[in-house]
């Protein structure tokens, strides 16, 4: 499961920090952890940032380490970054007492600001220390969350909010959720969430769907889920585009665009949705609905 989770930070940190030193003078990248795990993911992040440091020129870019043993995780960070121009705050303490007030202290307002709050191991975060992270702008965070927790409370501050639950058995797994205020980045996540390696029969499961099925870990995921979910939205909303269904499925589901817009042609060519109209290319003002 860890190997997991940091392999998902890696691969959404390598699309994020060149996009964010593009972007902003100042960028920062938030590590807080309440695991055994929080020193090797913050390895992990670090090395990352450091491959960046060759493109910081007239930039700042920083890394702050919240955590109850922040202090042992700073050392374990020197060793990888070396030389590097990359500078690393630590802060000892729960991420709770200690996030916010750090990143002011920091100076992380305004400016590009990505957020990964490990919380697997402990209790899960307080949702005003989630919300301290739109302060960024852009902003985005990564939640790891414990099984079963309520995903709904963290929704607040982030217009775009996806989650998936990681899962090697019918008992509830442990919970990634995601917030961004950039559809762009919400697609690059998704990207990296099917990108990842199958590691000790980890899969998915898509918190919303009623059947709990398992997912592999694939660039191809399997449309089972996805089909169910497209077909209860239209059964709520009668019909929508097609664009609508593509940002459904990318906004409320575990898939991506265009993952719906491959289920959607198999559903209208099994008769299971009408389209109009009913002929020519399935393009987004393409209005699907139930026979």
């Amino acid at each position: 499961m860890a190997t997991v989770k940091r392999e998902l930070l890696v691969r959404h940190l390598e699309a994020w920090a060149p996009a964010a030193l593009h972007r902003g003078r100042r960028v920062f990248y938030a590590h807080g952890f309440a695991d055994a795990d929080g020193g090797e993911s913050a390895e992990a992040a670090a090395r990352v940032l450091v491959e960046q440091t060759d493109f910081v020129r007239g930039r700042e870019l920083s890394m702050l380490v919240v955590g109850e043993q922040a202090e042992p995780v700073r050392e374990r960070l020197a060793a990888v970054i070396g030389d590097a121009a990359l500078a690393v705050h630590a802060v000892s303490g729960g991420t709770d007492a200690r996030l916010a007030v750090a990143l002011k202290a920091a100076g992380a307002q305004r400016v590009p600001l990505l957020g990964f709050l490990d919380a697997s191991a402990g209790e899960p975060p307080a949702v005003t220390t989630v919300a301290a992270l739109t302060a960024g702008k852009p902003a985005e965070v990564l939640l790891v969350l414990p099984p079963g927790t309520a995903l709904e409370p963290y929704r607040a501050g982030w217009p775009l909010f996806s989650s998936v639950e990681l899962a090697t058995g019918d008992e509830p797994g442990e919970l990634l959720a995601y917030g961004t205020t950039s559809g762009k980045s919400l697609e690059g996540f998704k990207e990296a969430l099917w990108a990842v390696d199958e590691f000790a029969g980890v899969r998915y499961r898509d918190p919303g769907d009623p059947d709990r099925h398992l997912i592999d870990i694939s660039l191809t995921p399997h449309p089972g889920p996805l089909k169910r979910e497209l077909l209860a939205h239209l059964g709520r909303v009668g019909s929508a585009t097609v664009t609508d269904l593509r940002t459904f499925a990318l906004t409320d589901t575990v898939y991506r665009a265009a993952d719906a817009t491959r289920v959607l042609h198999t559903l209208v060519d099994a008769g299971a949705v009408t389209r109009q109209p009913p002929a020519g290319r399935l393009g987004g003002d393409v209005v699907i609905g139930l026979p």
